[in-house]
């Protein structure tokens, strides 16, 4: 049996190392002509730093990304507001969370694939079923026959609309700006993500590497993105606090990633006969809890424990049926956590601030077991 992934991307890969493990070949094909560093990082929650230590990854990920040991909301001076302490859960599961390059974790998995076909330059043009599973035709004019389908290609993905047209994409009404930089940062800092909340805008940061930090910032707009430009950040986030103003000084304009924030409006079905969807391209999500690609690599791993155990339909159903209540329930709380973070009136602001405050520490332990916890078949 060879199953085809369309997409190269974490949950991609990670999908095609977990059914390497358990001997079902794959091909993938992936748009990019070749595969770069993209200058972002990534954090890797407790859930997904599981499923490596399943698939005999988690030591390599810890040497070549940093250790974080507490989640934090701030004031844009970085006067705490929220924390939520991970060392409950390194205890519990036995595993850290990392922050680590996302172009480091990509090669990584890259390297782990030893018999799997990774096509590039295949940006995939359209999809058809026929009676022998589905025709994919690509842009480079070349065309494939795939007896099973999966779907790994993220928020705009091309199986999606062709097989499961009726699907909304949402826009946050965000822009977000990513960078990486040479950054050497209070030690303080050096093991905690930290998240500033301002009025209708933030700025998150975090060490991924030895004096290496990246960094996000998020800010609403009313007409378009283009009423903001990287070469203004500097402008929007002045009056935060001057580790961060630091951080973004330090950044090479045009290494900074600029893009509107959309998610994926949660769907009933994520599967029909032989092709299944996965990642951003079943449930893509805001990046508003850390968790969009650790819920694709939480797919990875169950939907190769199913396919090692039933036939494809049932395997796509079981996967469905284990993972979609969970991936749903983190679309949902993402985009109003993002609603939540982008108050401007000030007055709401303060009592959001006060609740977070009194919130007890066992209601966000709780949160974050839900999210943490790896269903079992």
């Amino acid at each position: 049996m060879t199953i085809d992934i369309i997409g190269a991307g974490i949950g991609g890969l990670t999908t095609a190392i977990a059914l390497q493990q358990k001997g079902i070949r794959t091909r993938i094909f992936e748009q990019a002509e070749n595969i770069k560093p993209v200058g972002a990082g990534i954090i890797l929650a407790n859930n997904a730093m599981q499923v490596y230590e399943k698939l005999g990854l988690r030591k390599i990920i810890e040497d070549n990304g940093n250790y974080i040991a507490s989640m934090n909301i701030t004031k844009a001076d970085l006067n705490p507001i929220s924390k939520v302490d991970l060392s409950f859960f390194e205890k519990k599961h036995k595993v850290k969370n990392i922050a680590i390059h996302r172009g480091a974790l990509q090669q990584i998995l890259i390297n782990e694939l030893k018999f799997n076909e990774i096509h590039l330059n295949h940006r995939l043009k359209k999809v058809e079923s026929n009676d022998h599973g589905y025709s994919l035709t690509f842009e480079n004019r070349k065309q494939i026959q795939s007896s099973i389908l999966i779907g790994a290609d993220g928020l705009k993905s091309v199986v999606r609309q062709g097989l499961f047209p009726e699907t909304i994409i949402r826009n946050a009404k965000q822009v977000c700006w990513r960078g990486v930089t040479d950054f050497k940062l209070p030690g303080a800092y050096k093991n905690e993500l930290n998240e500033a909340w301002g009025k209708r805008d933030r700025f998150g940061f975090v060490q991924i590497a030895k004096d290496k930090v990246y960094w996000y910032a998020l800010k609403s707009f009313k007409t378009g993105k283009n009423e903001f430009s990287a070469h203004n950040i500097e402008n929007y986030f002045d009056k935060y606090s001057s580790v961060i103003k630091s951080i973004i000084s330090s950044t090479q304009k045009e290494h900074i990633h600029t893009a509107e924030i959309s998610d994926l409006k949660p769907t009933s079905f994520w599967y029909k006969e032989k092709v299944c969807l996965i990642g951003d391209a079943a449930h893509a999500m805001t990046p508003n809890m850390g968790q969009g690609a650790c819920q694709a690599i939480e797919d990875a791993y169950i939907l190769s424990e199913c396919l090692s155990k039933y036939e494809v339909h049932q395997a796509f159903a079981t996967f469905q049926k284990l993972r979609l209540p969970k991936a749903h329930q983190v679309v949902k709380a993402s985009w109003m956590l993002g609603k939540i973070a982008h108050l401007s009136n000030p007055i709401l602001i303060g009592i959001r601030n006060q609740l977070m405050r009194m919130t007890p520490s066992s209601f966000n332990r709780k949160q974050s077991e839900q999210i943490f916890q790896i269903p079992h078949l």
